[in-house]
């Protein structure tokens, strides 16, 4: 449906009812990205973890980003819920029901996924807030949202969260870009475009997200569409490529023989209670939600609880790799992390 003539995000609820969706919408990368990464032998893919790494690093700035978004209208992110930790495959959260997320290793399949999920939108695609076709016509929808209400209700009115909760300084290794304080119109609009630009370029003409990469200071940054494009063709952008010419620059190394073979979507229920196997993905299922908690407490008035998180994320690399590393009992695949979510009276 076209909503260019008819803003769908009118109220201040509905504004803040899309900006928790966003939080949700930039998590939902998170676990399969994880996988990737975690699947990877760093010694023998060592660009592609680096590749991966700064995607999944930005992908938790833009989650600050959206907490930031949502608290300055004067709403409550919310992170440790249900909500987040969907049974995978699971389709994109109020997206397009054909594409669906898998925990898978990294490889084609998780290639075409990625790509999938940070396709660009094309010119003529109408701002959509749900049932969108691409993340950048779902934050279209958002930015309309901002720009009708500051319009009609005045900035005062839609930006009436408390400044506390602002997340300032948030820079995670291996990732662009930085975590936006939002108080005004101008300030989130700067958060979305941050969001957008990352993903799918500054340009729908470019491959450059307007930032520069952070492990090749010399050159510009290629936005996650595009970076993946480059794993897809074991190759690099170079100044002057453009999305129609495709990376022509120098090749990137992929050794698919290097990458853990685990089993994609795996679940505990795959496996006998007491198990060696079931007792790790639990242990790996209880950390994940306590990063799911730090982070609430940190977008709601703890953003000391950011630290805590960091390390608790360390804790969650070790956990998944050793998962990646025990024989899932077919012969061929390993086990893997299950990213089922734990109700907090059942957590140690």
């Amino acid at each position: 449906m076209d909503t260019r003539g008819t803003p769908a995000i009118t109220t201040l609820d509905e504004l803040r009812r899309h900006l928790q969706w966003a939080i949700e919408l930039e998590h939902a990368t998170i676990p399969p990205y994880l996988c990737a990464l975690y699947s990877l032998d760093a010694g023998r893919n060592a660009e592609v973890a680096q590749v991966v790494g700064s995607v999944l690093a930005e992908e938790m700035l833009h989650l600050a980003l959206a907490a930031n978004l949502l608290n300055a209208v004067g709403g409550r992110p919310r992170l440790d819920t249900p909500e987040l930790l969907p049974a995978y495959p699971h389709p994109l959260p109020h997206g397009d029901r054909s594409l669906h997320v898998n925990l898978v290793p990294f490889g084609p399949e998780a290639l075409e996924m990625f790509l999938r999920i940070e396709q660009p939108e094309t010119a003529d695609a109408p701002p959509q807030p749900d049932g969108y076709r691409t993340i950048g016509q779902f934050y279209a929808a958002v930015e309309a949202g901002f720009r009708l209400l500051c319009a009609t209700l005045g900035e005062e009115e839609v930006f009436s969260g408390d400044p506390k909760r602002q997340i300032g300084e948030m820079h995670l290794h291996g990732g662009g870009g930085g975590v936006l304080p939002v108080h005004d119109l101008k300030t989130a609009l700067a958060a979305l475009a941050e969001i957008v630009e990352q993903g799918e370029g500054a340009a729908r003409t470019e491959v450059w997200d307007g930032d520069r990469d952070v492990f090749h200071p010399d050159r510009d940054e290629v936005a996650h569409f595009y970076r993946f494009q480059e794993l897809k063709h074991g190759r690099r952008y170079q100044a002057g490529d453009t999305p129609q010419t495709g990376p022509t620059g120098d090749e990137i190394k992929i050794d698919l023989d290097g990458v853990l073979p685990m089993r994609p979507n795996p679940r505990t229920a795959d496996y006998p209670a007491g198990s060696a196997i079931r007792v790790a993905q639990e242990e790996f299922n209880n950390t994940y939600c306590l990063l799911l908690y730090l982070l609430e407490e940190t977008f709601n008035g703890a953003p000391a609880q950011m630290g805590a998180a960091v390390g608790t994320m360390f804790t969650l690399r070790a956990q998944a790799q050793a998962l990646m590393k025990l024989p899932s009992g077919d012969g061929r695949t390993t086990a893997g992390p299950t990213f089922e979510y734990v109700p907090p009276e059942l957590r140690p």
